[in-house]
């Protein structure tokens, strides 16, 4: 094996001392995106640091906008007032199905054509759910099967009301970019509640937004103005060192300034049925998003299950939750995820077969598991699949068996957090 092609866990006596994580992913494309489309001159700080944001903003550079990255995570981005310029290239997404899908929505207004391309994974992931409502809303998609590239020639849109069979957010904000160009109200009706960084996002450039108990709705040709903002840290990235803490009896893990917006904190409940508790040490609002500091020291709980409106809200952390389930006192259940099989991986069989490798007992269901607590697992090879969560999920898993655990290809974290393996090392006492 290549030696730069693996990691090499061993087996952790705990998980100790206070972190601050980089920013969140969900925001960050977010607020790149309508900087682009805003006046002026937006600064964001904490901006995300993975090669998923990283990709928005190339594709943003290719669409006229300058954008000048600093020291420490600040991002400047000058807007161009909802006209973007006509890209010279192919924009090139790499494995982010966030820029593939909402900026598809901007595109689709655009009085010219573009082409968004991105690597073999994004090129698997279902585009239909984008395509189906914009071209509703009038303009002309091409694609190979309903996958990448998408050949967008953008026109004059009108407003609909869609409802999405799949919950899904990156759609709902896609449908809503573009209806912030279209004539007319844009509705979007959600099947189950999904994080809501894009309609918070909107408010914070300036858009007013019209939000009901399951829709949400934005009236055509309003303008934004820039917007300076720290991005809070992403509580998907600190998901697994919270999962880390969650199953060592003497841990005890301070994550400071993280996201704590009530569409993504569902993880903080989970890990309190299964026995942590949890207390929240600080909270303020930032441009309608809530952050804090929160504190946990870990205990001993019951079975959860995890299905329905739930699973939506928790797709990004399933995969951590899965690999810490057998060293919990009950076991996990998940529900309704077949989502995780059109992800950068197959989610539900990567898990799966790792935690079989690992010794452990999993049942695998149509669209979830099945997994029994207080096992003991054993050090394996672990195949991360290129999928930045996976290989950060078994990590996790690593610390807790016995015996060194190696990972395969872990520069896939890279996608959302370069920094992971040494953020890890500092957390742990070995």
């Amino acid at each position: 094996m290549d030696h730069k092609s693996f990691i090499a866990i061993k087996p952790a006596r705990n998980i100790l001392g206070s972190l601050r994580v980089p920013g969140d992913k969900s925001i960050s494309h977010r607020y790149a995106m309508l900087a682009g489309l805003a006046s002026g001159r937006s600064r964001f700080d904490n901006f995300a640091p993975g090669a998923d944001c990283a990709s928005t903003l190339a594709c943003l550079g290719e669409l006229g906008c300058a954008v000048e990255w600093g020291e420490k995570g600040t991002v400047v981005i000058n807007g161009r007032s909802a006209q973007l310029q006509a890209p010279g290239r192919v924009l090139d997404c790499g494995n982010s199905g966030s820029t593939m899908r909402m900026l598809s929505g901007i595109l689709a207004a655009q009085r010219f054509a573009s082409e968004l391309t991105g690597d073999e994974s994004l090129s698997r992931r279902p585009m239909r759910r984008v395509i189906e409502p914009l071209t509703r809303m009038g303009a002309a998609i091409q694609s190979t099967d309903d996958h990448a590239p998408l050949r967008i020639q953008g026109a004059r849109l009108h407003g609909i009301t869609h409802r999405p069979p799949v919950a899904s957010a990156q759609v709902k904000t896609s449908v809503l970019f573009a209806g912030l160009f279209a004539d007319g109200k844009t509705t979007v009706e959600e099947p189950a509640r999904t994080r809501d960084h894009g309609e918070l996002a909107l408010r914070a450039f300036g858009a007013e937004v019209e939000r009901a108990p399951a829709s949400v709705s934005i009236l055509g040709g309003q303008k934004l103005h820039a917007l300076e903002a720290y991005v809070p840290g992403d509580i998907s990235s600190a998901a697994f060192f919270l999962c880390a803490g969650a199953i060592f009896p003497e841990s005890n893990l301070v994550i400071d300034g993280v996201l704590l917006n009530p569409t993504r904190s569902a993880l903080l409940d989970v890990l309190t049925a299964m026995g942590s508790r949890i207390s929240m040490l600080t909270v303020e609002e930032h441009h309608g998003e809530l952050v804090g500091t929160i504190a946990l020291t870990p205990g001993r709980g019951k079975h959860v299950r995890i299905e329905d409106a739930l699973t939506a809200l928790l797709i990004d952390e399933l995969p951590v939750l899965a690999a810490i389930a057998p060293f919990t006192a009950g076991g996990l259940e998940v529900r309704n995820a077949g989502e995780l099989r059109v992800k950068e991986s197959d989610r539900l069989s990567a898990v799966t077969c790792n935690l079989r490798a690992m010794g452990a007992q999993v049942e695998q269901t149509a669209d979830g598991w099945r997994i029994p607590g207080d096992q003991q697992l054993h050090g394996a090879e672990i195949e991360s699949y290129h999928d930045h969560r996976i290989a950060m999920a078994f990590a996790i898993a690593a610390l807790r068996a016995d015996g060194e655990t190696i990972i395969k290809n872990p520069e896939c974290v890279a996608i959302s957090y370069p920094g992971f393996f040494d953020d890890l090392d500092r957390l742990v006492e070995r």
